[in-house]
């Protein structure tokens, strides 16, 4: 079992930043892939970034490359989602996720946390 616990969101106007944190405990946290997924009110969870258990292989999703970073710390078990130029568009609740291989779709996750609730303002 590994659990996951996400933190850092908020409020924030439109063009600000947040930095999500997303802890691991368990089993091995670097023997697994992690992704950050979003679910906005009324709409299907959506891929945002994933990162190989080693951080050499990222992705991210079309709508927030160049904007969006995604990095782990091994040592410290935690994976974080930087966030910056924010639009109205990225209010979601943000799910980190962990897995045995990186990928941008949900169902190939093991692990989920709780979500953590981003608001960006316009």
């Amino acid at each position: 079992q590994v659990q996951l616990v996400e933190s850092g969101g908020g409020l924030v106007q439109a063009g600000g930043s947040l930095r999500l944190s997303c802890a691991a405990s368990g089993r091995t946290f670097s023997n697994y892939a992690m992704g950050w997924f979003r679910q906005a009110p009324g709409k299907e969870r959506e891929f945002v970034a994933a990162i190989g258990w080693s951080g050499g292989s990222i992705y991210y999703a079309g709508s927030v490359e160049g904007r969006f970073t995604i990095s782990r710390d091994n040592a410290k078990n935690t994976v974080y989602l930087q966030m910056n130029s924010l639009k109205p568009e990225d209010t979601a609740v943000y799910y980190c996720a962990a897995g045995t291989a990186v990928s941008g779709i949900g169902d190939t996750y093991d692990y989920w946390g709780q979500g953590t609730q981003v608001t960006v303002s316009s």
